[in-house]
């Protein structure tokens, strides 16, 4: 199974480069599955029904979250009955949705899993522990798991690759929005990224429009961080192959496309 995955994607830039070389992407890769982060896909802060539907029309299968998930009150509506949809799974219990998610291609089912980091983030449960209960429970129906770790820290998210090793096809980090060239291949088969990177606005800082920030690190003073409407886009995304009998990965590749490093067909 061939499967490619989006880092977070912010704003309207964002969801506006996922239409336009996901179709590209998908030839190219022959990609099976589409995963993508959606938790700043609503002007950087969550996500909403309307967007939810936008991604899955475009071509992503399953949709991921993290920090920013409950942000737009619009996601209590329907998270619930969202099929592929998934928020942290080690959230509260008493959180809506579902942390994980199986999906079928061709015969063969592939698990999703959305975990949040402790460090630097508001506490939730602890992700090794879920994980280890999810993965387990996952490779009940099929050796192929797919984990989407939302973390801070470049130690925590490389923990848990390791920790995840020869159990998960593939761990890859997200929410820090800037791509790390780390990418490989576990002893165990099981693909790496500390973090994928951001589908977004290409010339501001994370996705949020510069001047702002800038102002924010000169005087310490309170600014609002906002998600500009137009400018040029970056796309960032990871793709996997994985044996459909083992599980394990056999290649994994960087995506990154912007203004500077075009799409390559």
């Amino acid at each position: 199974m061939k499967v490619l995955f989006i880092g977070d994607i912010v704003g309207s830039i964002g969801r506006e480069a996922v239409e336009k070389y996901l179709p590209r992407l998908k030839r190219k890769y022959a990609a099976d599955v589409v995963i993508a982060n959606g938790e700043n896909a609503a002007a950087g802060r969550g996500i909403t029904h309307k967007i939810y539907q936008q991604l899955l029309q475009a071509g992503v299968d399953v949709i991921t979250m993290g920090n920013h998930t409950w942000d737009n009150k619009d996601i209590f509506e329907f998270i619930d009955d969202a099929d592929y949809l998934i928020r942290p799974a080690n959230f509260s219990t008493e959180a809506p949705g579902k942390g994980m998610v199986q999906i079928e291609k061709g015969g063969v089912t592939l698990t999703v899993i959305n975990l949040h980091g402790r460090v630097f983030l508001p506490p939730h449960e602890d992700p090794f522990a879920v994980a280890d209960e999810l993965i387990a429970e996952a490779r009940k129906t099929s050796p192929l798991v797919f984990v989407d770790f939302h973390a801070e820290v470049t130690s925590e998210k490389i923990a848990l690759g390791w920790h995840l090793d020869g159990r998960a096809s593939a761990v890859v980090g997200t929410h820090t929005h800037v791509q790390t060239a780390d990418a490989r291949i576990y002893p165990g088969g099981t693909a790496y990224i500390t973090d994928v990177g951001m589908t977004g606005p290409y010339d501001e800082i994370l996705g949020m429009i510069k001047e702002s920030v800038i102002y924010k690190f000169q005087t310490n003073m309170p600014a609002r961080f906002e998600v500009p409407k137009s400018g040029r886009e970056v796309l960032s995304g990871f793709f996997v192959d994985i044996d459909n009998k083992t599980g394990k990965a056999t290649s994994c590749e960087r995506i990154y496309i912007n203004a500077d490093y075009p799409f390559e067909a």
